[in-house]
């Protein structure tokens, strides 16, 4: 590790990431590698408050751990593994537990939130996940954590539990600071323009998914929501669906969105529509190609893994044995 400070970040593996994703997260990913000493987890255990079916996991595990590095993150520059590969996760996890008080668990806006869109399933680890991602964080001293306007609360309690545990057994953790990374946009749905992009909308044609071909891409974008005007301009607030639009083509195209206002000036919104469709799975193309490749040889993504879940096991072992040692628990000498 170098002098840089740590950075932690995690995406689950369920569901298929969408260009939102790409932009708010993954394409940030490989920017902030060159900033900070960057740790990347694949948040596989996460996903299991929530019904999974287990051959399809595993394998959006692989995908995920694909695209990663078919979008530019680096293996040599950052480490990435699989959380469920690194037991120190779990087991900080349960004396975190001991410190955390039901209230400030039960009042988590995502916990109520997927309790509703869950209620055949409401699980102790629905409500317990924001411990899970409090370890993930504090485990490997990490000093940075990039967000979300909807993760606001759980890096919020991550602090608090750093703090109450350094205040009650002695400086432990480092008490992260969040960040909102200056790069990329923010993508909405492609239904209804007003809302964030998402990989769990029911409507497929909301998203568009890193995994779609091009005719996808093209078709979704041919029946993204916009409005009854004929003007194509940047005003968020008054044309929502046609500011997503020039957003997600200045994104794919490296076109300013005032150049894009002038290059769509009098043009219709159906040629605007394809256009915009076309710079996407342009863009998408070369990150496609490789992740396929990558597919193809387990091996090398296996090996990756492996590597990683090292790296991140002496990291986190390091953190939970001083754990360990402070609230009492003991260990023979070896």
């Amino acid at each position: 590790m170098s002098d840089k400070k740590t950075l932690f970040s995690a995406v689950q593996p369920s569901g298929i990431p969408t260009i939102g994703n790409y932009v708010g997260a993954i394409s940030n990913f490989v920017k902030l590698q060159d900033e900070y000493n960057c740790i990347y987890s694949i948040a596989d255990l996460h996903c299991l408050t929530v019904r999974q079916d287990p051959a399809s996991l595993r394998k959006a595990t692989q995908e995920l751990l694909a695209l990663y590095i078919a979008c530019g993150v680096d293996p040599e520059k950052s480490i990435m593994f699989v959380q469920s590969h690194v037991p120190a996760h779990a087991e900080l996890t349960w004396v975190l537990n001991t410190m955390t008080y039901p209230g400030e668990l039960n009042r988590m806006t995502q916990y109520k939130d997927k309790s509703r869109s869950h209620a055949d399933n409401v699980n102790i680890g629905l409500m317990d996940y924001p411990v899970l991602m409090a370890s993930d964080i504090l485990l490997y001293n990490t000093a940075v954590v990039p967000i979300g306007a909807d993760q606001k609360q759980h890096i919020e309690l991550t602090r608090d539990l750093a703090i109450r545990f350094n205040s009650r057994y002695s400086d432990t953790f480092v008490v992260p600071e969040p960040i909102i990374p200056k790069y990329g946009a923010r993508i909405m749905s492609l239904a209804d323009p007003t809302k964030k992009m998402s990989k769990s909308d029911e409507n497929v044609n909301a998203f568009v998914s890193m995994y779609d071909d091009t005719d996808t891409i093209i078709r979704k974008f041919k029946r993204a929501v916009t409005d009854s005007d004929t003007k194509i301009y940047f005003d968020p607030e008054n044309k929502a669906g046609i500011s997503n639009l020039l957003t997600i083509y200045s994104v794919f195209s490296g076109v300013s969105i005032e150049d894009a206002v002038k290059e769509f000036d009098g043009k219709g919104y159906g040629d605007f529509k394809i256009k915009v469709g076309e710079a996407v799975a342009e863009g998408l193309k070369p990150i496609s190609d490789k992740r396929l490749a990558l597919l193809k040889d387990k091996a090398y993504l296996d090996g990756i893994m492996v590597k990683g879940a090292e790296s991140a096991f002496r990291i986190a072992r390091k953190t939970l044995s001083k754990v360990y040692r402070k609230v009492g628990l003991y260990s023979p000498e070896r």
